[in-house]
């Protein structure tokens, strides 16, 4: 945070840089992630690890971070259908799978999700009828099969349903022409809602035969209440995108007429189908690419469709059927922003100035002794206020900074006990969403006994529902091992890591230099991801402020102060400060001249914080943390928001 600075206090100060620094750790940075879905689930530095591990899940996949193509994926080839719905456990990797599931049902078809409509299907052709009755098991793929099954009844006939004629019966000559000459007419013909005298027949077989000169006719039974016992209507319609364009009697017909054209589907509107409605043959590529809600683009290959969404922003990829998203390059940063106060009309101000803060951290509370005293300047009304305005909140909790008090504290149990405890309970009682855990200046002696205590603090805070974020020093790989903070250890254990990317050069400092330059901040994040922390844990802070440095005619430094950002305008207007680019930092480097004095410093602006954001997604990391809260203005927000 702003005029702070970690001092490492190692135990082994007289220990050679030199002895251990060819012995450092191997490169834990995390290359793969694996997702169910869009659901991130692991990441890790080596592939195959990745690969295993996915494999323990159904629609799962491999992404490498860098380039976000996918490596591996376990996503079934093929579907099955009955008259158009389908489940989870109908998909398969095989196409031998799907036919042997598909063929225990009726009205039933496979489709291979890499290409438009069918492979297999098993509609029926024929359906069997005993006068004009038929139930739902009289439907047959052959005229052999139904035959078998309309001799066993007497008064039995066959529709082909590729045609709807009448192909087959078992009704004896003379029992037709009795019926026809009945002069009981119970058998009208009907187009739409109209009929004729010439339309009423005793016989159905005659009825049926009227029917077939007459498109979408229906045939009903004026005894049974005017139900339909046959129909000519064109059931099976072909629509591209909403458009109809045409209707079929027969599938295999309406089928080849889709074929003709890209993004058609076939609805089946026969009233008598319990897939009436629905939609059961579709040539939709299964993979939809959307940008936002708008969808933009489809494809039959899940790697055309990733590349294909790489080129926009907000994108995602869902499946065709229920919309599951399975993959997306949503912009997700976190924007966390410090307080630096306990004052709730302060805080109240700060958040008023932004755009797009999620998580606000008041700074609330602090380790009073040795004994695990807690210091509390909380608002519960504040809290509630800030989660009423959609932020999430995470009070700061320090420790004054003091090495010994620290390391006196780590050495007692009950203290630590005490001290979580109570932390945990007023956190829960104040409804927060976490804590946030600042405790720098730490001896290094107490590396694993600080672990063991984030450790019990991060348990207690789960079993309450909150989450633990901590804040750690931008160090070097090459004395990581010499302070208190086992970043890789720490990375296992808390939600989330904040990695405080300011004060390269701080107030302590013996020469002059930037806050944070932006070259740095990258070696700090490479370096935090070298302990295998996951990206999704890992927060860059930002620096809401400068340095300048007082300069006497010699080049020896005076003294320095901390400028708030949002002052800096007005100081080079009023000054005339020069601005020259500074290769080093990529920064503008800002210098005056007064009272014999040279005065320089690194600006940070909406320029250098856009590009910590970009920093931040290039490393597809959680998010930013600002220190501080105030020290900004209204219209960065408005460009940081842009980049979120």
């Amino acid at each position: 945070m702003l005029n702070r600075k970690t001092i490492l206090i190692v135990s082994v100060m007289a220990l050679s840089f030199s002895s251990f620094g060819s012995a450092m750790a191997a490169d834990k940075t995390s290359k793969y992630r694996v997702y169910q879905d869009d659901r991130l689930i692991l990441e890790s530095s080596d592939y195959k690890t990745a690969e295993n591990y996915a494999r323990q899940f159904s629609d799962s996949h491999v992404e490498d971070i860098g380039t976000r193509q996918w490596l591996w994926n376990n996503y079934p080839r093929y579907k099955v259908y009955q008259s158009g719905y389908s489940s989870s456990a109908w998909e398969f990797a095989t196409l031998d799978q799907a036919v042997r599931e598909a063929a225990k049902w009726t009205h039933a078809s496979v489709r291979d999700l890499q290409s438009g409509g069918w492979v297999w299907n098993n509609y029926p052709k024929y359906r069997v009828y005993q006068g004009d009755a038929t139930m739902a098991s009289w439907e047959f793929a052959t005229l052999a099969e139904a035959k078998a099954e309309a001799g066993k009844w007497s008064n039995a006939h066959i529709i082909d349903l590729s045609t709807n004629q009448w192909v087959w019966d078992n009704i004896p000559a003379a029992a037709k022409e009795t019926l026809r000459a009945s002069g009981n007419k119970i058998y009208h013909v009907y187009q739409g809602g109209n009929s004729m005298d010439g339309w009423a027949f005793s016989y159905l077989e005659d009825a049926v035969n009227e029917s077939l000169k007459w498109s979408n006719s229906t045939v009903v039974n004026s005894e049974k209440g005017n139900n339909v016992v046959f129909s000519n209507v064109k059931q099976y319609k072909v629509y591209q995108y909403s458009q109809l364009l045409d209707s079929f009697i027969d599938l295999d017909d309406a089928i080849a007429y889709a074929k003709q054209y890209a993004h058609t589907k076939i609805i089946n509107d026969d009233a008598s189908s319990s897939g009436s409605g629905r939609t059961i043959w579709s040539n939709y590529p299964y993979y939809q690419v959307f940008q936002g809600e708008t969808w933009i683009s489809d494809s039959s290959s899940i790697a055309n469709a990733v590349s294909y969404a790489m080129k926009y922003s907000n994108a995602s990829i869902r499946l065709l059927d229920d919309g599951t998203k399975i993959w997306d390059n949503y912009s997700k940063l976190q924007f966390w922003g410090w307080n630096g106060s306990s004052s709730n009309d302060t805080i109240r101000s700060q958040v008023n100035t932004t755009s797009g803060l999620d998580v606000v951290s008041p700074t609330y509370f602090t380790l009073a002794d040795g004994a695990g005293g807690l210091t509390d300047t909380s608002n519960k009304d504040t809290v509630a206020w800030l989660k009423s305005q959609g932020y999430a909140v995470q009070p700061l909790v320090s420790n004054q900074f003091d090495a010994n008090l620290t390391s006196a504290f780590l050495a007692n149990a009950d203290a630590q006990t005490k001290f979580i405890q109570a932390l945990v309970n007023k956190g829960a009682e104040l409804g927060v969403n976490g804590l946030n855990i600042d405790f720098e200046s730490l001896a290094g002696k107490d590396r694993a006994a600080f672990t063991k205590f984030i450790a019990n603090l991060t348990a207690a805070a789960h079993d309450k529902g909150l989450l633990i974020s901590i804040d750690l020093p931008r160090g070097s790989v090459k004395w990581n091992a010499q302070t208190a903070f086992d970043h890789e250890k720490l990375g296992g254990i808390v939600d989330y890591i904040i990695t405080m990317t300011y004060d390269q050069y701080w107030k302590g400092s013996t020469e002059a230099g930037s806050v944070a330059g932006l070259q740095w901040v990258e070696e700090g994040i490479q370096e935090f991801l070298s302990y295998g922390i996951p990206r999704d844990k890992l927060i860059i802070g930002i620096p809401f402020y400068v340095r300048e440095w007082q300069i006497d005619g010699s080049g020896n430094l005076v003294s320095n102060r901390a400028v708030l950002m949002k002052d800096m305008p007005a100081l080079i207007a009023s000054k005339n400060a020069k601005l020259t680019w500074d290769e080093q930092f990529k920064q503008y480097r800002v210098e005056y001249s007064e009272g014999g004095f040279q005065y320089v410093s690194w600006l940070e602006d909406q320029d250098t914080v856009k590009a910590r954001l970009e920093l931040a997604k290039k490393y597809n990391l959680a998010g930013v943390a600002a220190w501080r809260l105030g020290y900004d203005t209204t219209d960065l927000w408005k460009t940081m928001i842009q980049e979120k």
